[in-house]
């Protein structure tokens, strides 16, 4: 993630207190943030994700590519600096080499993700009650190539797009 942080030197910083949202589940800011120094928060539907301290972090990457509303809230718990790009989908389809460092992110992560996946897979193959399902949901998953890529489910349908 230095690699980011390098990359971006040159733009814009911005400070934020404690408790400053620098982004907003559901919104649109078209903005996209690389984190300097200080410790965020990120929220999913209410649920803390862990809590980011490393510097080169960069949020408001997912928005920007897949044309959403900001998947997640994030919020400065200390003080911190961040790198502030406005036009985040612009910014990123006109820098090809910040553009594959955060596809390089994004592999690790859906490596990581996918490695979970599979052993959740895995344990839960043979099981005889509702937990039997989770083979059927995970292989799904893992398999799912849409280019539609929308938040929600069938039980809980995102309405705000």
């Amino acid at each position: 993630m230095t690699v980011l942080l390098e990359l971006c030197a040159h733009l814009p910083a911005q400070t934020f207190a404690p408790g400053d949202a620098l982004l907003t589940e559901g919104e649109r800011s078209g903005k996209l943030y690389i984190l300097i120094e200080g410790e965020v928060e990120v929220r999913k539907q209410d649920v803390e994700i862990p809590t980011i301290t490393e510097p080169g972090s960069i949020f408001g990457e997912l928005s920007a590519l897949l044309d959403l509303p900001h998947t997640a809230e994030v919020r400065a718990l200390t003080p911190c600096r961040a790198h502030v790009i406005e036009g985040a989908k612009d910014f990123l389809g006109g820098n090809s080499v910040v553009t594959y460092q955060l596809a390089r992110l994004l592999a690790q992560r859906l490596n990581t993700i996918t490695t979970y996946l599979a052993d959740l897979k895995q344990q839960f193959k043979d099981a005889d009650d509702h937990l039997g399902m989770v083979d059927e949901v995970l292989h799904g998953l893992m398999h799912q190539q849409i280019e539609d890529c929308s938040p929600g489910s069938a039980r809980e349908p995102d309405d705000a797009m």
